[in-house]
């Protein structure tokens, strides 16, 4: 019972797929929630793009990438306490982190400029 209770440490390779899982729940999230609050209260097309759904939507983004760039800085600064394989596991996953907060950076940018439901 004591492993189960026991955190994933960084060097784990279980953090080769956090950062990826990690995006796909906020995409599914982000997406989803669009899809609802544009049939629940659609904003005037007039408005542009600063209307609440793109600012809640850029904050749940925001919070997003500041989470998996914390794992990311994290699992670097552990490669540098470890060698061989752990060194291994620690610096593939900060970099796989890394991918997965420019992913979403990417992929929430149209928020910035685009109406939220076109």
């Amino acid at each position: 019972m004591k492993a189960m209770t026991q955190r994933l440490h960084l060097t784990h390779p279980g953090h080769f797929v956090g950062g990826l899982t990690l995006w796909s729940i906020w995409f599914v999230a982000v997406y989803g929630g669009l899809s609802v609050a544009c049939a629940v209260a659609t904003p005037d097309a007039g408005q542009g793009a600063f209307t609440p759904i793109n600012a809640s939507l850029l904050l749940v983004s925001l919070f997003t990438v500041v989470l998996i760039a914390a794992l990311a800085w994290a699992c670097f600064k552990e490669a540098k306490r470890h060698q061989a394989r752990r060194h291994f596991n620690a610096k593939v996953s900060a970099w796989l982190y890394l991918f997965s907060a420019l992913a979403v950076v990417f992929v929430a940018a149209p928020m910035v400029g685009l109406p939220p439901c076109l």
